[in-house]
């Protein structure tokens, strides 16, 4: 069981940081986030650390 939340949080913020980066870019509409710099600028940095995370949690499974 080792590692299993490490890596399912980094695989939602790895989906959650890219849907960010795309609203704000504004490829989808209907949100208050489209077309925002905010959310192009949080997106990747969520997203990084999503993809940190996940590689932490793969790890920690291979020390098993």
């Amino acid at each position: 069981m080792r590692g299993w939340l490490t890596l399912t949080l980094g695989l939602l913020a790895v989906v959650v940081g890219a849907v960010w980066t795309v609203q704000g870019l504004g490829y989808v509409g209907g949100s208050v986030m489209t077309d925002e710099m905010l959310w192009v600028v949080l997106g990747p940095i969520v997203a990084l650390a999503g993809l940190v995370a996940l590689w932490l949690g793969l790890r920690s499974r291979r020390r098993l």
